[in-house]
């Protein structure tokens, strides 16, 4: 049981810090569009980076370092137009922003956003296929235990984020909230960019 909690609380604290995915989780529970299938997918996303950190296949990254360096430009090429276009919108589309007279996106286009936002950040690829991969080696025979645990911080943490975020509604009632928001969520977007850029 120790191996699970320590999964768990090492994922719940890695997962905690804001980053585009979380952000667009957040985003999407304010519109409560398509938010179910939002946080499944990250979580899943996450489930499967955790295993594959658990089962090792983070010995195969090392043999191949140049897919860290090309997940990093293509992953901050992609927060940089993802953060353009928070900016545009929080700029151009003033009534827009109101989560009621937003048109709904499709959720084909919305999954490919969060599975882009996910498996294009190479931070991610660091947090579970390196340091949980190589923590869950302090557990020798209870790996399993210690990937549940872990996958099991992720699930709850998206599907809180994605619901609890609805009680924030009422602040977001005024389209200059969306906007605020839409800012905010360009800065962070571009601040991980620049971070991947130069790190």
């Amino acid at each position: 049981m120790d191996a699970a909690i320590a999964g768990f609380a090492l994922s719940f604290s890695l997962i905690l810090a804001i980053g585009a995915q979380n952000a667009f989780v957040l985003r999407q529970g304010l519109r409560r569009e398509h938010v179910f299938w939002v946080c499944l997918v990250c979580a899943l996303s996450d489930a499967a980076l955790i295993g594959a950190g658990v089962l090792g296949f983070s010995s195969v990254i090392d043999r191949v370092p140049w897919i860290v360096q090309a997940m990093r430009w293509v992953g901050a090429a992609f927060l940089f137009i993802y953060g353009a276009r928070s900016f545009f919108t929080a700029w151009h589309a003033h009534g827009a922003l109101s989560p009621a007279d937003a048109p709904p996106r499709k959720l084909g286009a919305t999954l490919a956003v969060c599975l882009a936002l996910t498996w294009l950040n190479p931070h991610v690829y660091l947090d579970t296929l390196f340091l949980i991969g190589s923590i869950s080696t302090q557990f020798p025979g209870r790996h399993l235990q210690f990937a549940l645990g872990a996958m099991l911080a992720s699930l709850v943490f998206f599907f809180a984020l994605g619901y609890g975020s609805g009680l924030l509604r009422p602040v977001f009632a005024k389209p200059r909230a969306w906007q605020v928001l839409e800012v905010i969520i360009g800065v962070v977007m571009w601040v991980i960019a620049a971070k991947l850029l130069l790190g």
